[in-house]
């Protein structure tokens, strides 16, 4: 039998009033089909409270963190799939043009295990990243971090607790060189 969690209206409302300030403060947009973005974030609520973590509400996920972390939202392939689509793979994200009207959502491919293919994935880290710090070039003061949601680099020794731009934790950055 599946786990029945309550989530409230107004933890629905409250959760996305967050986002959708977070998302406008860096230039994002969220579904302008309110019960439809709602929805989704109730979901992410779920997920929260079942795994601990807001895994993406489309996909199925793991329950462990370390498997998932491309999946918690905002996902690493939104700001693909926002370029590539105009939305992302929920559509919980969509582009100016999508609500300018200027285009329809449609269906979006999903590319997370596309991309975990061609990565080859080694431990939630890319082989990419393997060989960048490998080659690391010499005479860098401090390693540079990239956070894999919005791709800000910074050069210091830990990455930061939370991305300045997208607000994505500490355990989405990879270490770029």
């Amino acid at each position: 039998m599946v786990e029945k969690i309550a989530i409230t209206d107004e933890e629905v409302e409250k959760a996305y009033e967050k986002l959708k300030k977070e998302a406008e403060e860096n230039g994002y947009f969220l579904n302008n089909d309110l019960f439809f973005s709602k929805e989704l974030v109730r979901s992410l609520l779920i997920n929260q409270k079942r795994y601990g973590y807001q895994a993406c509400p489309c996909r199925l996920a793991s329950g462990d963190k370390s498997k998932d972390l491309d999946i918690i939202c905002p996902c690493d392939y939104r700001d693909a799939d926002l370029n590539d689509y105009d939305a992302c793979y929920c559509a919980l994200y969509i582009s100016s043009k999508i609500i300018n009207g200027e285009k329809q959502l449609s269906a979006i491919p999903e590319r997370r295990n596309k991309v975990k293919k061609t990565n080859k994935e080694i431990d939630g880290s890319s082989l990419l990243s393997e060989e960048i710090s490998k080659s690391s070039i010499p005479g860098l003061p401090y390693p540079v971090w990239r956070c894999k949601v919005c791709g800000y680099l910074c050069a210091r020794e830990n990455p930061p607790e939370i991305c300045p731009i997208c607000k994505a934790k500490k355990e989405r950055f990879e270490k770029f060189l």
